[in-house]
């Protein structure tokens, strides 16, 4: 719940499995005491860059006994003389303080126990039922891409019947023009036009 604004932490839900909480860059000033009732195993709480002034706000951490590294970073607690060995001593389960322990050695990079580890498995896990549902999914895109050539080739059949029937429309144009051939070639062969006739007639 990074920089979100967050005046206290009174709304907390109860998370007894909860280790880590990132609380940095909020406006809490106090009311800590919500922390050791409702997230007792915490071992990593981060409340820098908030309102915390006093070390006695700090005192309700008391309660939360696996809580080895706590951040302030950035709260104006931290501009007050022997903050550090007044920390220590308030809260001695805690390891590191600011990302440095009492003796000023480093914190490593990342904990193993605040970050997850032994959730891998669960991970794997979870990676090889998205991968059967990736192949689900599969199977039925071939599917559906089956049954749309199923219809193409059904309208392909209703195309061919409609071309039949503009095929017997053509050879019933054809079928014009090869009558008027017959009355030429009757022509052709000496058939005279009653018109001819008259006109012997008036000669």
């Amino acid at each position: 719940m990074i920089n979100i604004n967050l005046l206290s932490v009174s709304n907390l839900p109860k998370l007894n499995k909860l280790r880590k909480l990132e609380l940095s860059d909020n406006r809490i000033s106090g009311g800590l005491e919500v922390l050791a009732e409702r997230t007792p195993n915490l071992t990593h709480l981060n409340l820098s860059g908030n309102k915390i002034k006093d070390i006695n706000t700090l005192e309700p951490l008391k309660k939360l006994p696996n809580l080895h590294s706590l951040d302030l970073f950035n709260c104006e607690v931290t501009m007050l003389i022997n903050y550090r060995e007044s920390v220590f001593t308030l809260l001695p389960q805690l390891t590191y303080l600011d990302g440095f322990d009492a003796d000023d050695q480093e914190a490593p990079d990342s904990d193993p126990e605040a970050d997850g580890d032994g959730l891998e498995d669960e991970y794997e896990n979870g990676e090889e039922d998205d991968d059967d549902e990736e192949d689900d999914l599969d199977e039925e895109v071939i599917d559906d891409e089956e049954d749309e050539d199923d219809d193409l080739e059904g309208e392909e059949e209703e195309d061919g019947e409609e071309d039949g029937e503009d095929d017997e429309e053509d050879e019933a144009d054809e079928d014009l023009p090869r009558g008027e051939k017959r009355k030429r070639n009757l022509e052709d062969e000496g058939e005279e036009d009653p018109e001819d006739e008259e006109d012997d007639e008036d000669d």
